[in-house]
């Protein structure tokens, strides 16, 4: 049986807090998502950053909850009517309905106006709207739009193509572009697009309408998508006088959609002209070229020319031969210090007094003949003993055979 059915005829039916409790959450859950207006009072901050409010109108009031970041992204203060999208909620423990907004709009032009104000703030802070800004592609591989599903918007855009450049690669992606979730659903085509890797330009395009209309182009989040994207963004929003906040953001603002289709797409006369100025240039160009080679050809006295050539390669061939020259004097050069440097090693070895340093010792008669054999002295002669460093002179006290 249904919270709000009709038991008056049955008499009242009897239930517990919590059962209530229960059937009444059930039955506000069941509102689903909604949108409300009305005037925003009693707006509290809390720590986490959430506000509080009142959202009222003449005869009936609401809580209302923002969280933290949804808070920081629009603007909540007293006095201002407001448009709040979200679900009720019923807390059990307080006895308490309240709406979770998932959006809250300003309404109004002044409203409005002073979000957008503080908004361009917070990205101005950021650097977002001092970045520098990309070039477009003189020749896009593929162009993506974004754009409602309004006939006239697009076929503006295509009314440009077929003039400028017939058949050009265009990319459409049709979104909401006003009220509830706009803002997120325009973001997400943009970032599809950019992440796609087959887009070199991306058009952000909406037909004219009032501030409300145009209020999801000043969205923060879409102006740091912009930002952040990799592929070139075009603002083309409403009409001339329209002046979202996405147009100081882009890397290029238009005043209307057919204003920036004409900024991207190439124009095919163009191109053609331009080629063919390039061809005419470049075979000018080379003829001038060959013309002015010839002449100096014609002008080089051939047999001098020949002569001097001559010349010069028989410099360089004298220079290579002494080189080649001075190679071989310094290998046989070396050889021979090498074979120098041997023989002075066998000299070395065979040398007396190399002889004489390893302990021997040269002995002599008085006479200064070279004593070899025990029988060539007596008892009693005089000898002089030659060693490696100096000389000893001695007496014969034996001879032994």
């Amino acid at each position: 049986m249904s919270l709000f059915s009709d038991s008056a005829a049955n008499g009242p039916r009897r239930v517990s807090l919590i059962k209530l409790s229960a059937e009444i959450a059930r039955a506000m859950a069941a509102v689903g998502r909604i949108e409300i207006e009305g005037e925003v009072a009693s707006a509290r901050v809390r720590p986490s950053g959430g506000v509080f409010f009142v959202l009222r109108d003449r005869n009936a009031q609401l809580r209302v909850w923002c969280k933290g970041a949804k808070a920081r992204r629009t603007r909540i203060a007293d006095g201002e009517r407001v448009s709040v999208v979200g679900r009720l909620i019923w807390a059990n423990d307080r006895g308490d309905l309240s709406l979770d907004a998932d959006e809250v709009n300003p309404v109004g032009e002044g409203a409005i106006a002073a979000a957008i104000a503080e908004r361009r703030v917070r990205l101005e802070a950021e650097g977002l709207l001092a970045r520098p800004r990309r070039r477009l592609p003189v020749l896009p591989r593929r162009v993506g739009v974004v754009c409602g599903a309004d006939a006239a918007v697009r076929k503006d855009i295509e009314s440009v193509v077929a003039v400028r450049f017939p058949h050009y690669p265009v990319e459409f992606v049709e979104v909401p572009v006003s009220g509830t979730g706009a803002a997120e659903s325009i973001r997400g085509a943009l970032e599809m697009l950019d992440a796609s890797g087959e887009v070199d330009v991306i058009i952000l395009a909406r037909g004219g309408g009032d501030a409300t209309h145009l209020l999801p182009f000043s969205d923060e989040g879409l102006c740091r998508a912009i930002a952040a994207s990799g592929t070139p963004v075009v603002s083309a929003i409403g009409h001339e006088g329209d002046r979202p906040l996405c147009d100081e953001v882009a890397d290029l603002r238009c005043g209307t959609p057919s204003i920036a289709a004409a900024a991207v797409i190439p124009s095919l006369v163009d191109l053609e002209s331009e080629l063919a100025a390039l061809l005419l240039r470049a075979s000018s160009t080379a003829v001038s070229v060959v013309g002015r080679a010839g002449l100096r050809l014609e002008a080089i006295d051939r047999e001098r020319a020949l002569t001097a050539g001559l010349g010069v390669a028989a410099d360089r061939l004298g220079r290579q031969r002494f080189r080649l020259d001075q190679v071989r004097l310094d290998r046989r050069v070396g050889e021979h210090r090498r074979r120098l440097g041997d023989v002075h090693l066998r000299l070395e070895a065979l040398s007396p007094a190399r002889v004489l340093e390893r302990g021997y010792a040269v002995v002599r008669t008085a006479d200064g003949a070279v004593v070899r054999s025990s029988s060539g002295v007596a008892v009693g002669d005089r000898l002089l003993v030659t060693v490696a460093s100096g000389r000893l002179g001695a007496s014969v006290d034996e001879v032994v055979a």
